[in-house]
């Protein structure tokens, strides 16, 4: 995203991200402070005091309540659905900085629900856009597939690492299904990224998982996604197990 260059610029200047964007990168925030919070738990010695994560604790309470702003600034007031994402946001900024006074067992459970409650934010925020003022983000060149959106997505809530073994390469997922394959695709094409060693063992005394993460494209390619109209896109069928009232948000995804 950039805008066009005044004649006195010798560059592009790229745009703020969207309302929506801004909590994709948000999202991304406290997955990766997570992250590091799994890491220091699963390390041999633990720090006594909780300043190893306090500082990264209270920044992310500062760019919750930044979120918020860009959110309620749009006065989409009649949405009971995005009034009840807003106030779960509410809630993580206070978790947030309650976490950092806290020890790093306390500190990873306040924080755990973050990532998906600002996906949740972002995909209601679209959904009131496209109902409510018809300002759709245009089509891009390439739109995603439902298989890549679906990847995305999942990639976004922090659902998503890669592991090697025995010479061969595994993805591992939580909610959608996401190949090997359609990974690769979404690397090729710029909107995925593995950070090595970033991401915890998937047990005590393995090995670290590459974090799979959304590019700054990737970013800019889910948001215009889920802000798309549902008829342009493949519907999604939940699981017969999940009650009526927990898939509400899916149907904009």
């Amino acid at each position: 995203m950039t805008t066009p260059p005044d004649e006195g610029l010798l560059f592009d200047v790229a745009a703020p991200p969207t309302p929506v964007e801004r909590l994709l990168l948000l999202a991304d925030l406290y997955v990766q402070h997570n992250d590091m919070l799994d890491r220091l738990l699963r390390a041999k010695s633990l720090p006594s005091k909780p300043t190893a994560h306090g500082g990264s604790a209270q920044r992310l309470a500062t760019a919750t309540c930044t979120a918020i702003k860009a959110v309620t600034d749009e006065r989409l007031f009649r949405s009971q659905d995005l009034s009840d994402s807003v106030l779960r946001l509410q809630q993580i900024a206070f978790l947030s900085s309650a976490s950092a006074d806290q020890q790093l067992p306390m500190a990873r459970t306040l924080t755990a629900l973050a990532p998906e409650a600002a996906m949740g934010c972002a995909d209601a925020l679209a959904f009131e856009f496209r109902h409510r003022r018809g300002n759709t983000p245009e089509a891009p060149d390439r739109p995603l597939t439902g298989t890549q959106r679906d990847a995305l997505w999942e990639i976004g809530c922090g659902n998503v690492v890669a592991t090697n073994s025995l010479g061969r390469q595994y993805v591992h997922y939580r909610d959608e299904r996401v190949l090997i394959g359609t990974l690769r695709a979404l690397e090729a094409d710029g909107l995925a990224e593995r950070v090595p060693k970033s991401a915890p063992s998937a047990y005590i005394g393995g090995p670290l998982q590459d974090r799979v993460r959304l590019t700054a494209a990737g970013t800019i390619a889910l948001a215009a996604a889920i802000s798309r109209p549902p008829t342009a896109r493949t519907p999604r069928t939940a699981p017969a197990s999940v009650p009526a009232a927990t898939t509400a948000s899916t149907r904009t995804r």
